[in-house]
């Protein structure tokens, strides 16, 4: 059992769902970002989700999109994500990592490389956002052949008839774009996820994580509580971007900061504080 799927059951046994917040690689630099990386599973996150750093995020509003370039100026490239993730595995062998990015820096790296390396520094499972499905075969043999779960996107604008192909070949769980548009601009309301989700349900058997839109610990709960997770992006970044001093660097405490969010969204989502 991949360690998603296992966090996953773990999670449903225990009667809640996950949280799984973001972080952008390399974001304002590689240490500020490893010591986010280390310390998000102490804090609550169930699973984590590592952006990797693309010139040209059109999923992304300003928010990432402000991460991205901050990363980039810092030097990040594809391997120092996968190093990152390589670090983490030598204290931490059972949180689930996820890969989120785009496609153009994959076709650089190669993408049976990717793959491979991928899965020899730890990663668990990866959602490339400009993948069309049509395309996937690009991807699918190779996640495949080493053990990555391959993550499919729904938006409220895949159909009943698109939605079986979309998930064809997906697993580890899907990830449902709550809102029309880019991210970290509005959130979706509790009537359009409790309509959205079991229509989602009908035509899969894995866990459904909902991003895009989820900022607070109120609506972490809802989310994991209409579905099976929360991710939690464009909120921690903009913690982690308001704790920069005027040069892009981390703050003294920084780091602590966008922890203590962490565990304020965790504490939502286990039935604590929703502020």
């Amino acid at each position: 059992m991949s360690r998603i799927a296992a966090r996953f059951a773990a999670l449903k046994a225990q009667g809640r769902g996950a949280l799984m917040p973001f972080l952008e690689a390399w974001d304002p630099d590689g240490p500020t970002s490893m010591a986010l990386l280390r310390g998000m599973p102490a804090a609550g996150a169930d699973l984590i989700e590592i952006g990797m750093p693309f010139t040209d995020p059109m999923a992304d509003g300003p928010i990432i999109q402000a991460a991205g370039k901050r990363a980039l100026l810092a030097g990040a490239k594809v391997r120092f994500v996968l190093d990152m993730v390589r670090e983490f595995r030598r204290e931490d062998d059972t949180t689930p990592i996820v890969l989120m990015g785009y496609l153009n820096p994959i076709l650089s790296y190669g993408v049976e490389k990717f793959c491979v390396d991928s899965a020899d520094a730890g990663v668990d499972g990866m959602i490339v956002v400009d993948l069309p499905t049509e395309e996937s075969d690009l991807m699918l043999p190779f996640t495949n052949a080493n053990g990555i779960d391959f993550i499919r996107l729904v938006a409220p604008t895949t159909d009943d008839a698109r939605l079986p192909h979309v998930l064809n070949g997906s697993s580890g769980f899907v990830y449902y774009v709550a809102i029309t548009g880019i991210t970290g601009t509005r959130s979706a309301s509790s009537t359009h996820l409790s309509e959205a989700i079991p229509r989602i349900r009908r035509f899969t058997d894995l866990p459904i994580a909902i991003g895009f839109g989820v900022r607070t610990p109120a609506q972490a709960a809802e989310a994991a509580s209409i579905a099976d997770g929360a991710v939690v992006a464009s909120a921690l970044i903009d913690t982690l971007a308001a704790n920069l001093d005027d040069a892009g660097h981390a703050k003294p405490g920084a780091v602590e900061i966008v922890l203590a969010q962490v565990r304020a969204l965790a504490a939502g989502v286990r039935g604590g504080a929703t502020a």
